[in-house]
């Protein structure tokens, strides 16, 4: 297979993960340029960051236009995560590419865990209230959190994207839920928000990095990721969350225990 129809196919499978789980597809797009598409471990990352900027920019708008986006909330959030994303991934070019591929592994293990285990939307006493009374926290205070938690988690987030080209929004959905005690239509809406910004700040500090990108491969990877995205907001109202994140998390699992031997061997 060529390297654009690849390029275009593992696109699809990003920007349906991301339109219909809210994040987790740019958890795919590092391992498919590596190892299908023949990209380094620091070249994926850039590459990745902008792959997911356009995408989640996209599926945002997408889930705008519904109402599925708490602006306030999520620039706060957000913001928090600037500064560190904006360091970690200037410091993400000087760390050796093994130590990347594995720290990748971990993260992709992790993530998938994550979507195993049940959704904490459902657990939540203060996103049931809110779904059923249509009401909306749009910020920490209002939910009765703690600004500290909801800023030191926000960092974090905009850390993991900076260092290892990720969106994150597999731990910003969660995050949302239950820091903020969003509804998870909500939460899967605005961490298209926390992702872009932390996107952005992260490609602000590898102008160098974006200078060598292959626009041949990540143009295409980008524009179909663009339109699966659409796909993935739609298939998510007719398939239930519980079993696109289950599907998903057993994929995930794969791709870390392939990128973790890749790293130690």
């Amino acid at each position: 297979m060529s390297a654009l129809m690849l390029a275009l196919v593992a696109g699809a499978v990003v920007g349906l993960a991301l339109g219909a789980l809210g994040g987790g597809g740019s958890v795919l797009a590092v391992p498919a340029l590596i190892y299908l598409l023949g990209f380094t471990p620091a070249a994926a990352t850039t590459a990745s960051l902008i792959i997911v900027t356009a995408t989640s920019l996209t599926a945002l708008y997408a889930h705008a236009r519904t109402g599925g986006v708490r602006w306030k909330a999520g620039a706060l959030f957000a913001a928090a995560g600037l500064l560190p994303a904006a360091a970690a991934g200037a410091a993400a070019s000087r760390l050796p590419q093994p130590v990347l591929t594995a720290a990748f592994a971990v993260v992709a293990a992790f993530a998938a865990a994550r979507m195993l285990r049940p959704s904490p939307a459902t657990a939540s006493p203060a996103s049931t209230r809110s779904a059923a009374s249509g009401a909306a926290p749009s910020d920490p205070a209002a939910s009765g959190v703690r600004p500290a938690k909801a800023v030191g988690t926000g960092a974090g987030l905009g850390a993991l994207t900076g260092l290892l080209g990720v969106g994150g929004g597999f731990l910003a959905v969660p995050a949302l839920v239950t820091v903020l005690a969003f509804e998870m239509r909500a939460a899967v809406g605005t961490s298209l928000l926390v992702i872009s910004t932390n996107s952005l700040a992260s490609l602000a500090t590898r102008g160098a990095t974006t200078a060598g990108v292959d626009w041949a491969v990540v143009a295409p990877f980008t524009g179909a990721a663009i339109l699966g995205a659409w796909d993935g907001k739609r298939l998510a109202a007719k398939v239930t969350g519980t079993f696109l994140q289950r599907a998903f998390a057993v994929v995930l699992l794969a791709v870390a225990a392939l990128m973790l031997g890749d790293a130690v061997t």
